[in-house]
């Protein structure tokens, strides 16, 4: 099975309360999947990281096996590519959470989405910040 999977993570105050929000979608585009959870106090990028990790999560619970993920984080999506390095060392864990997930799939593909690209997942982010 293909999936489309749309993350987002946010934190207010970076670090500050934290929210992720994930949206995934089958190949003709319907929304098969939403997930919006309040993760505690977090930075942005980790966040987006939780965010990435729990859509894999849940497509592999659905029996995906390929996918293509979109985010609005340009240095998480650079980090999963080898494009950038991931030096800081609270991302060490969050990146080596990821990476096992990806090699589950059959197929995988990550790509930068400019964030009004990303408004579904963002408003799932948000309103499990709203929420907590």
């Amino acid at each position: 099975m293909e999936v489309v999977i749309y993350t987002d993570g946010g934190s207010r105050g970076n670090p500050g309360e934290a929210g992720i929000g994930v949206v995934i979608k089958d190949a003709e585009g319907n929304i098969i999947k939403e997930v919006s959870q309040y993760i505690g106090n977090q930075t942005n990028n980790v966040s987006e990281y939780k965010a990435l990790s729990r859509g894999l999560e849940v497509a592999l619970d659905m029996g995906a096996t390929s996918v293509k993920c979109y985010l609005d984080s340009e240095l998480v999506t650079k980090q999963i590519k080898g494009e950038y390095k991931v030096k800081n060392e609270r991302m060490i864990p969050m990146y080596n959470m990821v990476m096992p997930l990806i090699k589950k799939f059959d197929s995988f593909a990550i790509e930068h989405v400019r964030r009004e690209m990303n408004k579904e997942a963002d408003a799932l982010a948000n309103k499990a910040m709203d929420e907590k």
